[in-house]
């Protein structure tokens, strides 16, 4: 055999070896998982992280794993003093990303995504000076996802964000990526990300460019973003008013006895499982991406998960009168203290109040149309998850009232910062107030909302005159005495 036969064959193995190695190194589908189904749902992936191919390397706004690690460090002025922490992110010790963030291994790199914990996890301090307590399932009334999502395009499209300075990062930190990964972000992938991310940016920049309100802690824009993401919708050619639908997080928990009401805040479905999956779709999920076995155990666990007690003293006396007033004047709608455990005996507990009966702020349930409905039916054609149950509704949702002590701010905007001030007539409510403490406030059933500012943190200023943010309507139990309302607020500590 000559030398420069055998030398073929050499380049022949070697080639074949490499080959082998892409094809698995590409192939290769390895979400991070987790037995304890509370570490699954903080941290577990839902199919989030993007998939598709090597072109195509962002799913929903993140980035892989290495360049969003890096970002704070990139881009340390475009974020608030505490970094992640700073926008309302629980991060807990030991763990490198935030609860809500998900790590999978796909086509060859290491990817983020979001999932349900991110909107579905708060944390409680009895003071200023208290350590958090963390409350899965929970509204995540400190998160502020909409500067969020700001500075993961800004900073991706930052002049800074570049090959070298991800790949410095990582090596700083210990989590130096594959040599095919590193290959592919010296070779093109930064770039091709800059691309697709500009693209993103521009799809939907009317709701982040300013002419739209500010979202701010605590709540989000459910639907519009799904239009442009999944649907490909122009935002920019709907109407103006369309696009303000900003809404609070609701809470997770206790979900078996509300399969068949009507879901999310204006009732447009009555299925708990279509409504993780649109959900899931909401936080990045496509078709192709969706983990269809890890929602199925998220479904499982909150199917049961009790609601939060209330963690401090109950006047117990005062809430036995306040069962009474409740019972009067709240129980047909919202069910009682028994809902916790799946006991409902009010009649219009999960059926829709009709906005003009209602009378709460519109924007939300206008910008669901029945155009977009329509369009949910066409996602999953010839599956067993296509939608079946998504409808336009007129009003809003009569919610059950299962650990509502830690669901303020209340009404479905979060216009109301606490239970003392929802049981006031509109123009006793508060017009201005701030958003994103974590302080309890154990008189008045909420979180503190007069502080703008803590210990570097700045809290959101909502403004009730603004577009979406309407604090009117829901006027049940505003003319009661102060005495009933104070025995009210006793009893629902028991929810």
């Amino acid at each position: 055999m000559t030398l420069i036969r055998r030398l073929f064959i050499v380049i022949g193995v070697i080639a074949l070896v490499v080959a082998v190695w892409a094809v698995v190194a590409v192939s290769a589908d390895r979400p991070v998982t987790y037995d304890d189904i509370s570490e699954h749902f903080k941290y577990g992936s839902i199919g989030a992280e993007p998939g598709g191919s090597l072109l195509q390397p962002i799913g929903g706004v993140l980035p892989p794993y290495a360049v969003l690690t890096a970002l704070p460090s990139i881009c340390p002025e475009k974020l608030p003093p505490g970094g992640l922490a700073g926008l309302g992110f629980v991060i807990e010790q030991g763990h490198d990303l935030p609860i809500g963030v998900s790590r999978r291994h796909r086509i060859g790199i290491d990817h983020v995504g979001l999932n349900c914990a991110v909107c579905h996890t708060g944390t409680v301090r009895d003071s200023p000076t208290a350590m958090p307590r963390i409350v899965l399932g929970m509204p995540a009334h400190n998160l502020d996802l909409q500067s969020f999502v700001q500075f993961v395009l800004d900073c991706t499209l930052d002049n800074r964000t570049t090959a070298e300075s991800v790949l410095g990062h990582a090596k700083a930190s210990g989590h130096t990526p594959g040599l095919f990964e590193r290959t592919l972000y010296r070779f093109g992938l930064i770039d091709r990300l800059k691309v697709q991310t500009l693209g993103l940016r521009n799809r939907i920049a009317p709701l982040l460019d300013g002419k739209v309100p500010q979202w701010g802690r605590g709540r989000v824009d459910t639907f519009n973003p799904y239009k442009s993401i999944q649907f490909n919708w122009r935002l920019d050619q709907l109407p103006h008013s369309e696009l303000m639908g900003a809404s609070d997080f609701p809470s997770l928990w206790n979900q078996k006895p509300r399969e068949g009401m009507h879901l999310h805040w204006d009732g447009n479905n009555d299925s708990v499982a279509e409504r993780n999956l649109s959900a899931a779709l909401g936080a990045g999920v496509t078709p192709v991406t969706v983990d269809h076995d890890a929602l199925q155990r998220i479904k499982d666990w909150i199917w049961t998960l009790p609601p939060p007690k209330y963690p401090y003293r109950i006047d117990e006396p005062l809430a036995e009168r306040g069962a009474t007033v409740y019972q009067q004047h709240c129980l047909e709608c919202h069910a009682d203290a028994r809902f916790r455990e799946g006991i409902s005996e009010g009649k219009l507990v999960g059926l829709v109040d009709d906005i003009d009966r209602i009378g709460t702020d519109p924007y939300r349930l206008n910008s669901y149309t029945a155009v977009f409905a329509s369009n949910q039916y066409a996602l999953y054609p010839d599956s067993p998850y296509r939608f079946t149950h998504f409808r336009k509704t007129r009003g809003y949702a009569n919610q059950p009232l299962d650990g509502i002590w830690a669901r303020a701010p209340y009404l479905h905007n979060g216009a109301v910062p606490t239970m003392r001030d929802l049981l006031e007539p509109p123009d006793r409510r508060p017009k201005v107030f701030y958003r994103g403490d974590d302080v309890y406030d154990q008189a008045a059933l909420g979180f503190v909302s007069t502080v703008p500012a803590e210990n570097g943190r700045t809290f959101f200023r909502y403004d009730t005159s603004v577009p979406g943010n309407s604090n009117g309507g829901h006027l049940y139990g505003t003319s009661l005495p102060d005495a009933d309302k104070l025995a009210v607020i006793e009893y629902l500590k028991r929810f």
